[in-house]
Formats: structure tokens, C-alpha cells, sequence
């Protein structure tokens, strides 16, 4: 079976939007995009590698799947061909075809898509950015594990990765590694029932 895990970069306040460029996210005015660039290093670097060398593929809201398409599908960029190898699952509301190859397209009901996804063998199944994709899952207990990448910083603003009224998900540390640059890298579990 496949497990679904987030990773994503987070502010101390829980803000999600726009860590890698400054127009990677500007909804709602947002002006701080690229806060998380200064942040990395080797560590970071050896933590990610690790994580996505086990992935078995991407699954991404629609928003995320069309700024990875458009940034990181360049032919100068260092994941072009580790990218369209992968395969991408797509949740959106609007039936238009996906571009990228290897992407299948989740549509209708999406947590119940997840949850067959999750019965197929394979490696774990990672989520980037995809907050609203998230959030969906959350309810339903679909997502297994959260690889959080939280920064000593503090924005104020911005599209946070738990909004308010998120369902209740109690959650155990299973590793946490500090990179050199103040970053911890917190991954976290689904907590035994009680």
C-alpha cells in the first residue's frame, strides 16, 4: 500500500504560500514569495534527496501542478527528467487535459480517488504546496505523514497549511532533524487512536 506524505516549507505562523520565488504565489497581495530560499543547505538538501528517492510519485492540486509544470519543466532545469518520469495525480475541478506527462487527471470524488490510490503498491505518494488539496484529504484521514520543513521565521500573513477550522488530527513526532541555517525538519505521523 502507498502512504500519502506532505512536505512542505513552513513560517513559524504556519504560512505555506510562496516559499520558493517571489511569483510563485501572490493571491490575496502576498509580497513575501522566495522567504524560504535563504534557508537552505546541505542538510535540507540531503533530507529532500532522501524523501523523494523513495517516492512513488506526486499528488498535487491543480494550482500546484501547473507552477511546478511551468518552473521546474525547463530545459535547464536540474528535475526536468526526474519530473516527467514521475507520475503525477492531478486533483482539480475542471476537466482540462493535463500537459505534463505521466499525469493522471483526479476529478469528482477526490478523497475517494486518494483512497484507492493508497490500496496500490508502490512508494509513498508526495504532496507539495496543494494546501486546498490538503485540506480535503485531512477530514478523511487520508494523509499519513507530514514532513514539515518549518523556518525561524515569522511572515504575519499568508495562506497557511492548517486554516482554521481544520479537522482535529492528533499526530506524533517521528524524527526531527535542525540544518545548519535554523531550520527544523519536523516529520510527524498519524497518532494510534485512543
Amino acid at each position: 500500500m502507498s502512504r500519502i506524505v506532505v512536505l512542505n516549507h513552513l513560517t513559524l505562523d504556519g504560512v505555506m504560500q510562496g516559499p520558493g520565488r517571489p511569483e510563485e504565489d501572490t493571491r490575496d497581495g502576498f509580497e513575501h514569495g522566495g522567504w524560504s530560499m535563504a534557508d537552505n543547505d546541505d542538510v535540507m538538501g540531503q533530507v529532500m534527496g532522501v524523501r523523494l528517492a523513495e517516492s512513488g510519485g506526486l499528488l498535487l492540486g491543480r494550482r500546484s501542478y501547473e507552477d511546478m509544470l511551468g518552473y521546474w519543466n525547463t530545459t535547464d532545469s536540474p528535475f526536468k527528467d526526474a519530473l516527467n518520469n514521475a507520475p503525477k495525480y492531478v486533483a482539480s475541478h475542471t476537466p482540462e487535459p493535463l500537459s505534463w506527462p505521466n499525469s493522471t487527471l483526479l476529478t469528482g470524488d477526490v478523497p475517494k480517488a486518494v483512497s484507492e490510490l493508497k490500496k496500490r503498491p508502490g512508494g509513498d505518494l508526495h504532496m507539495m504546496g496543494s494546501g486546498v488539496l490538503i485540506q480535503s484529504l485531512m477530514p478523511h484521514g487520508l494523509i499519513d505523514e507530514y514532513v514539515l520543513l518549518i523556518h525561524p521565521l515569522i511572515l504575519g500573513s499568508g495562506h497557511k497549511l492548517f486554516q482554521d477550522g481544520s479537522a482535529l488530527t492528533r499526530l506524533r513526532l517521528v524524527d526531527s532533524v535542525a540544518t545548519t541555517k535554523g531550520v527544523v525538519i519536523a516529520t510527524y505521523q498519524l497518532a494510534e487512536a485512543s
